[in-house]
């Protein structure tokens, strides 16, 4: 198989090049607008657009008259693709990770440790997954998308394949920046960033705001709705949510977007068990002015 490798003309060097800030004065609030957390934001959308060009140069892999032959080849070049970029969007996250530390003043010295990328069976079942519906099927059994001409099938799996990767990759950068927030004693807890343009989903866990890592630096502060983890480091396919860490000493302050999914959270939504997310995102679609993925 060919070994496909990421030219140093792709733009990832400069990337790890660019300088990482450092402010002379100490950051005592944080917020999920932060500079730092858009300078990251960034950074990953760069690095995302380098990824979808590379997975493009791939698609001449599969051959449409020989896909059983085609597609194995094109799935372990994709990973080894998404095993590169991933180290990547790891060193960034530690870069921004690194970043915020300075900035928040906190004592001692700590080095994020990268993230390790995606094991390999995940990627191929992403990639499975993504193509389950280029093969040919008998009439009586295929869905109406395994139904589609070939073409139309083949370009399908492309995107849902560049969702996944995407998320694969900025994955790592993540779990980055969460496993540092466990390790490190001087950070508390972290939020979730969301785009203004994001889905109801991330939306409804940004306006949580601050989560504390562990129970053990959640105290006395700690209740239902700022404890735990499990909701708000969930990403889907084609997120660019990131995650924020907070540190001993800092405040946390939703942005003022944030805020207001907040306030139409409480008021549209709260108090309804099971029917949260479907009343949140009906109210969005009418009070939010930030649109839904979608709605226009």
């Amino acid at each position: 198989m060919r070994c496909w490798t990421v030219s140093p003309r792709s733009g990832l060097a400069r990337l790890l090049r660019a300088p990482s800030r450092r402010r002379p004065t100490v950051a005592s609030t944080t917020s999920d607008s932060s500079p730092g957390a858009a300078r990251w934001r960034s950074a990953q959308q760069g690095l995302t657009a380098l990824l979808l060009r590379d997975l493009r140069t791939l698609r001449r892999l599969i051959n449409p008259r020989r896909l059983q032959a085609t597609v194995p080849p094109w799935i372990e070049a994709v990973a080894v693709v998404v095993g590169q970029y991933a180290e990547v969007s790891a060193a960034l996250a530690a870069d921004f990770y690194d970043g915020e530390r300075a900035d928040a003043g906190v004592p001692g010295g700590f080095t994020a440790r990268l993230a390790d990328a995606p094991p390999g069976e995940q990627v191929d079942a992403s990639m499975r997954w993504a193509t389950k519906d280029v093969w040919d099927r008998d009439a009586d059994v295929a869905t109406p998308a395994q139904l589609e001409p070939l073409d139309v099938r083949l370009e399908a799996a492309f995107v849902k394949a560049d969702m996944a990767t995407q998320r694969l990759v900025a994955d790592v950068g993540r779990e980055t920046v969460r496993q540092a927030v466990r390790q490190d004693r001087q950070a508390v807890a972290y939020a979730r960033v969301a785009a203004l343009g994001a889905c109801s989903f991330c939306k409804l866990m940004a306006s949580r705001g601050s989560v504390y890592a562990t129970a053990e630096t959640a105290g006395r502060d700690a209740n239902d709705r700022f404890s735990g983890d499990a909701s708000v480091v969930k990403f889907h396919n084609n997120c660019h949510c990131g995650i924020l860490p907070v540190f001993r000493g800092q405040r946390f302050q939703l942005s003022p977007h944030a805020a207001r999914w907040d306030e139409i959270y409480r008021e549209y939504a709260q108090g309804h068990p099971g029917d949260q997310l479907r009343l949140f995102r009906r109210a969005l679609a009418e009070h939010d002015e930030y649109p839904l993925p979608g709605s226009h």
